[in-house]
């Protein structure tokens, strides 16, 4: 019997069978576990993108709508994506004062939660992070932005009149902000970088998002022509022909000028030197019927200081008002008073020697503030930089533009603070647009 069971016991030990099924009874737990983790992250993300394309589409109706009723419009669309509030523990949240991307806080937001409960994954330990009824489960959001539909927008860029916003052959223009024209656009070839561009009639072309037909932009600076001071001016020297005689020495500038309050130059005023302007009560330099011909020199405001340069007079002779010459205007605008915010105004009044041919080129344009040319027809050749002392904001109204080559308007962010408070507006049509 002794010898039976040895045989038994060998037998037994040289036996296999069954080890598969003992080493599958060990990696049963972790399979299970590996499979219930797999199968519950993929539910996830199916529950997760139904959410965000729910929260997408009823924040865009929501922006579209625009209305005291934009919450409830959310609700709805989230609804037929099978989303309802207060129903299966989903919670969707709207808001009409969202921060928008760009800056300001009048976007809309559209926030979709729910929970879901696990299947598989507390096999390997997962306990959720909710209850929901004494089962464990997880909890999923979602959330869009977007901007109203038919809201207003600020433009840098102002075309008052026909024809226009026009490029000539403009492959690297860059404006770095919004352009309106109230009348037609066509740029040809290139959209300027402007982020929009609008016009009331029909824009060809012109904006990175191109609109037509919207309201004409208001001229919010024509009525500061009413605080024009008087002229106190009996002639109006000019710049001399070859045989003509000089201008007399208060038409002549160089150096450091300190200025306050209103300072009037009759006729043309010439550099004969860089100027520095001191002007740290804000000043306002009127030029009756006479051009600023920086003569291939500086004109500079320093440290502290605000300038604003008027163009006045009359429509008679051949005078021109407006900036000429080469060299650089480097001008900030006073940030308080009357002209806050204005750099360069053309009286609306004239009609005649306002046109310039080469702005932001000859002379270079580092201007903080607005530059105000309502009946003059421009050629814009260069970029446009913020003054030395100044922060970045450049508006440019005009009657029509036509874009050259490199023309440029770098990033423009700070016009509150360098006291330009309005801005030419118009309202946009169209849905709600998708921003985060």
């Amino acid at each position: 019997m002794i010898r039976s069971v040895r045989i038994l016991m060998r037998r037994f030990q040289r036996d296999e069978r069954g080890t598969v099924a003992i080493i599958m009874g060990v990696l049963l737990v972790p399979l299970i576990g590996a499979i219930g983790i797999g199968f519950e992250v993929s539910n996830w993300y199916r529950v997760t993108r139904a959410m965000q394309n729910a929260a997408d589409a009823a924040v865009v109706a929501a922006a579209t709508n625009g209305g005291a009723t934009y919450s409830a419009e959310a609700a709805a669309v989230a609804a037929q994506y099978g989303f309802v509030n207060g129903v299966s523990n989903v919670t969707i949240t709207s808001s009409n004062s969202a921060p928008c991307p760009g800056g300001g806080n009048n976007c809309y937001s559209v926030s979709i939660s729910g929970y879901v409960p696990l299947l598989l994954s507390e096999i390997v330990g997962f306990a959720g992070d909710a209850k929901i009824n004494g089962l464990a489960a997880k909890r999923l959001a979602a959330s869009s932005v977007a901007t109203a539909g038919g809201m207003q927008s600020s433009f840098c860029l102002l075309a008052l009149g026909p024809p226009g916003i026009r490029t000539n052959g403009a492959p690297k223009a860059n404006m770095q902000c919004n352009v309106m024209s109230n009348t037609g656009a066509t740029c040809n070839g290139h959209n300027l970088g402007a982020p929009i561009g609008a016009a009331h009639t029909t824009n060809n072309g012109c904006g990175v998002n191109q609109y037509s037909n919207v309201p004409a932009a208001v001229d919010p600076y024509a009525a500061l022509a009413s605080n024009i001071p008087p002229n106190p001016c009996g002639s109006y020297p000019q710049e001399p022909s070859k045989k003509g005689a000089p201008l007399p020495n208060n038409n002549l500038w160089s150096g450091t000028q300190s200025l306050s309050g209103n300072v009037f130059v009759c006729g043309d005023l010439q550099l004969t030197g860089d100027v520095s302007v001191n002007a740290p009560a804000g000043a306002v330099l009127v030029i009756e019927n006479g051009q600023l011909d920086t003569n291939g020199y500086t004109f500079k405001t320093t440290n502290g200081s605000g300038l604003t340069i008027i163009f006045s007079g009359t429509n008679s002779g051949s005078y021109t008002h407006a900036p000429t010459g080469g060299g650089t205007i480097d001008v900030a605008a006073p940030t308080s008073g009357t002209w806050s915010g204005i750099a360069i105004y053309q009286d609306p009044n004239l009609t005649s020697g306002v046109n310039i041919s080469a702005a932001g080129n000859s002379p270079t344009w580092d201007i903080t503030g607005l530059v105000y040319l309502p009946n003059a027809s421009v050629t814009f050749s260069g970029a446009v930089n913020k003054a030395g002392y100044g922060q970045s904001c450049f508006v440019l109204v005009v009657n029509d533009i036509t874009i050259n080559g490199t023309g440029m308007i770098l990033p423009n962010g700070q016009c509150i603070p360098a006291g330009l408070l309005n801005m030419p507006t118009t309202t946009l049509p169209g849905r709600g647009i998708l921003v985060a």
